[in-house]
């Protein structure tokens, strides 16, 4: 049995003088349309190179495609009612909050609020639920090509906080479309599907901020100390201030907002004499970017304040995998969604997920983690990418664990083994032609969900993005450096 094969929209390779030709074209299209990050090895706020991008859409079957895009809902309305089951929050993460500093730092947030009473009961979840194409096919690599392998897709995670790339989503689309249309393909593209994800999410911050209802309220953004993802932060402000420019808008890290804003006695977050109105994190998902207790003092004021927060704490706690892992646990999921279809159809998409407690279940998953590495991922409470392990250092790090409680802040997840794709992965600096490689894909589809605790008043799937890495790559975060953006071509196979 090898990993199956999906064949690239065009042949490749590309004869050497047009594939240099439209990679000139499409570097200078990238900049000039804001498909672009800062350096991070030479910092200057004034200059942003190309963010590394696949130069052809990669191929995805489109049955897949449209079930995630269906199911987006129903998985938002799940995080929803998870995020607000105080019970099964407590239950789940209590052993991981014993040996997870970060995670009982956030808890214990959400405690204190709890105890002096929720003063803002709605909560603005813009979700990205990330999945992979499973696709093992039972033929060698030699016949693979000659086939046409079933691929369905599985759930890596849903991300309840920061969830990126809602403008390089749709760019990706378009940089790739140009290329198309340069190499004289233009009639592809049709099988390229729409994406508005830029103009969905800022949607469902806009819809936040109306159901806040004080015409003079603004919207802060909370951002990084140095922020290298800049093109797609700014352009969810830029399309705020287009379709809204009754609407201004802060970007403020955690410390200046320790420094500039106060509670009232009302609890309004109030900032330079006005009212916040809806609170968005880019920032604040990680150890890094709470260096001290300022930052930690600053997420608790913004959490006690009247103010909408993407994410509430709930939320982002609702996010963590520890709580994926329970989801897909027998009988978890029927206590939120019941035992309809739609239940089975998520049930569907988890892969296997298993728990590393002090109990028998976490020693059996130990068991089969060690005599197997390969096919498992270690996956801590974390966001942002590049905190996961892989293959032969599952094995290393689960026998330095096994007998320590650190080992319960973990979840084992079956890998996923997603077909692979031949392509053209553009770099900035790298070597002009790049190589033809093996590549394999991620896809995220963004959701927005408003609601409290007891109704739902806002609920849509508002677009996608697709990251792509080389197939012998562990991580594929783009802003990592690890990865590259790119967008499906759909495929009937």
């Amino acid at each position: 049995m090898s990993q199956a094969r999906l064949t690239s929209c065009i042949p490749l390779p590309l004869e050497h003088k047009t594939l240099v030709n439209v990679i000139e074209k499409a570097k200078d299209w990238a900049l000039m349309h804001g498909v672009g990050m800062r350096d991070k090895k030479h910092f200057n706020k004034d200059v942003i190179q190309i963010a590394p991008f696949v130069l052809l859409p990669s191929p995805f079957p489109r049955t897949e495609f449209d079930k995630a895009i269906e199911l987006q809902p129903i998985l938002n309305e799940l995080m929803h009612k998870v995020a607000h089951d105080d019970c099964f929050l407590e239950h789940t993460l209590q052993n991981a909050l014993q040996v997870d500093e970060f995670t009982a730092s956030l808890y214990d947030i959400w405690v204190k609020v709890r105890n002096e009473g929720v003063t803002q009961p709605v909560s603005l979840g813009m979700l990205r639920s990330d999945i992979m194409l499973e696709s093992r096919c039972p033929h060698t690599e030699n016949q693979c090509a000659k086939h046409s392998p079933y691929c369905s897709w599985k759930q890596v995670e849903i991300n309840s906080i920061a969830s990126g790339f809602g403008h390089l989503g749709p760019v990706s689309r378009e940089i790739q479309s140009y290329v198309l249309r340069q190499l004289g393909h233009g009639d592809l593209i049709k099988n390229m599907p729409e994406n508005k994800a830029l103009s969905g999410l800022c949607a469902g911050i806009t819809e936040a901020y109306d159901l806040f209802g004080v015409p003079s309220a603004v919207i802060l953004f909370v951002v990084e100390e140095v922020s290298y993802n800049i093109c797609d932060q700014r352009f969810h402000e830029f399309e705020i201030a287009e379709k809204r420019p009754d609407i201004q808008i802060h970007r403020k890290t955690l410390n200046e907002i320790f420094e500039e804003t106060h509670l009232n006695d009302k609890k309004q977050l109030i900032l330079d004499g006005r009212q916040v109105a809806v609170v968005y994190y880019r920032s604040g998902y990680e150890p890094a970017q709470y260096p001290s207790s300022k930052e930690w003092d600053a997420r608790l004021r913004v959490e006690r304040s009247t103010a909408i927060k993407c994410p509430s704490i709930h939320y982002q706690l609702a996010g963590t995998k520890k709580v994926q892992q329970a989801l897909a646990s027998p009988g978890v999921l029927e206590q939120f969604m019941g035992g309809g279809a739609a239940t089975s159809r998520v049930r569907d998409i988890f892969t296997g997920l298993y728990s590393l407690d002090f109990d028998e279940t976490g020693e059996r998953a130990v068991e089969m983690a060690l005599a197997d590495a390969e096919k498992f991922v270690l996956k801590p409470q974390r966001e942002g990418g590049g905190n996961n392990v892989y293959g032969a250092d599952v094995r290393d790090a689960l026998l330095k664990m096994r007998h320590s409680r650190e080992r319960a802040a973990y979840i084992l997840m079956e890998r996923i083994l997603p077909p692979l794709v031949p392509g053209y992965v553009v770099r900035p600096g790298s070597p002009v032609p790049p190589p033809v490689v093996d590549l394999v894909s991620e896809l995220g589809i963004f959701g927005v969900i408003i609601g409290t605790k007891d109704k739902i008043c806002y609920n849509r799937q508002v677009g996608h993005m697709l990251r792509t890495k080389l197939a012998d790559a562990n991580e594929g975060g783009v802003a990592a450096g690890l990865g590259a953006l790119d967008s499906p071509y759909l495929v009937d196979a």
